[in-house]
């Protein structure tokens, strides 16, 4: 019943607030001495287990190649629900987020999320490349990233990968960086764009087998995007026929 996803909602909301408020601060201790910044990733993945444990949504994080905690990754995930930044908090390893800059206006959230992570306006070539620069910098310091290579929520309702935009290709192959492709198949069911009312459902990351980039050039940003492309797809389509027709029996 909808009454039922409208309560979980906003239990969900008093949830991720309390914890915001208590972990707040720690989150400052990166913001006085960004030196520290690896403590976003370990509060980030602390604040998602509570956060998914609290609201009663079982998860799950599959890894189908053993990551080195010594190097850095460029994590490339879909993006079909709110949900995902929360999930990619629960990788082990600790990352800061290139993520729209509306995320900044959100109050106090908004000015922890600037001040620790990556902000980008896709709508103004300035920002664009302006985030661009930030996260090479990002790169220099030893930081890994999450970059959502659609550039925000473009799917409505069933999981269809949007066309990516090429920021998180030219940073890892300018920077060598290996690429890891991200399929999050379920959070488009749990928390749906079009909706924002929570349906109980499992939550699945998957984390794929890295992409080496030490002997591409930026000619290759192309093949690149679309390897990455065809590995985040053919994981949703192997679970897209069962979910689709099962996830409004689950927990209308």
């Amino acid at each position: 019943m909808k009454i039922l996803r409208v309560i979980h909602t906003g239990y969900g909301l008093i949830v991720f607030t309390t914890l915001f408020i208590m972990l707040l601060p720690f989150l400052v201790i990166p913001i006085l001495f960004p030196s520290q910044f690896q403590l976003v990733g370990i509060i980030n993945r602390w604040w998602a287990r509570l956060m998914f444990t609290f609201i009663f949504i079982p998860f799950q994080t599959e890894y189908r190649s053993k990551l080195d905690p010594k190097r850095q990754y460029i994590f490339c995930p879909n993006h079909f629900s709110y949900l995902d930044i929360p999930a990619l908090g629960l990788s082990s390893h600790n990352t800061i987020f290139v993520g729209k800059s509306e995320m900044a206006k959100v109050p106090l959230f908004g000015f922890m999320y600037g001040k620790l992570h990556i902000t980008v306006d896709r709508t103004k070539l300035k920002s664009r490349y302006a985030s661009l620069e930030k996260s090479f910098h990002a790169i220099d310091q030893g930081k890994s990233l999450v970059i959502y290579p659609e550039g925000g929520i473009v799917t409505e309702k069933e999981p269809v990968l949007s066309k990516f935009k090429d920021g998180a290709f030219r940073v890892a192959i300018e920077k060598q960086i290996a690429i890891v492709p991200v399929t999050i198949p379920f959070n488009w069911i749990i928390l749906p764009p079009d909706e924002f009312l929570l349906r109980w459902h499992p939550l699945k990351v998957i984390f794929h087998e890295p992409i080496e980039t030490s002997r591409l050039t930026i000619k290759d940003v192309d093949a690149l995007k679309e390897r990455v492309f065809t590995i985040i797809d053919s994981e949703l389509k192997k679970n897209l026929n069962t979910e689709i027709l099962n996830h409004y029996i689950t927990y209308p």
